[in-house]
C-alpha cells in the first residue's frame, strides 16, 4: 500500500493561536492578601475600593508598615511622592503606581521607572488595573531588604 507524501507546507502551515484569556482576579494579581495593611492614595475607582475593603485593612492615608500602597499618578509631581512613601512600606511590601494607559496616558512606564529609581525602588511587575488604567509594582531592592 502506497501512502501519498504530505507536502511540508501542509504539515507546517501556521495556524492562528487563540488569544490567551487572563482570568486571575484583580486583587490576586496585585498580591492583596486577606488582612493586608493597605494604603490607598488618590484611587477613585469605587469598584476597586469596595473589593479591597472586603479583603484588607484599608486606609486613605499613607501609613507606616503598609504591606501595599496604591498611588494613582498622572504627573511627574505625583511621582515625586515615591521617596516619601518608600519608608512607609514593609521591606517585602510594594507600591503600586496606577496611571492611565493608551492614548490618554499622561505618564509613560519609563518615566515611572525612572522616578522609582530616584526613590531607591525597582519595578518588577506590571498589571492591567482596569480597561483605562495600568499598574506598575515598585519594591525595595533585595540588597536593601
Amino acid at each position: 500500500m502506497y501512502v501519498e507524501a504530505t507536502p511540508l507546507d501542509v504539515l507546517y502551515r501556521l495556524r492562528p493561536v487563540p488569544e490567551r484569556v487572563y482570568d486571575t482576579p484583580l486583587l490576586d494579581k496585585l498580591g492583596v492578601r486577606p488582612g493586608a495593611r493597605v494604603s490607598v492614595l488618590r484611587i477613585r475607582d469605587s469598584s476597586f475600593l469596595a473589593l479591597l475593603e472586603k479583603r484588607a485593612d484599608v486606609s486613605s492615608r499613607a501609613r507606616k508598615d503598609s504591606d501595599l500602597i496604591f498611588l494613582e499618578a498622572d504627573s511627574h509631581g505625583e511621582l515625586a511622592r515615591l521617596a516619601e512613601l518608600e519608608p512607609l512600606i514593609k521591606r517585602d511590601g510594594a507600591i503600586w503606581v496606577v496611571s492611565r494607559k493608551g492614548k490618554d496616558a499622561t505618564l509613560r512606564d519609563v518615566e515611572v521607572m525612572s522616578a522609582a529609581k530616584r526613590a531607591g525602588l525597582v519595578d518588577n511587575k506590571v498589571a492591567s488595573f482596569s480597561p483605562t488604567h495600568t499598574a506598575l509594582r515598585l519594591v525595595v531592592p533585595r540588597t536593601r531588604r
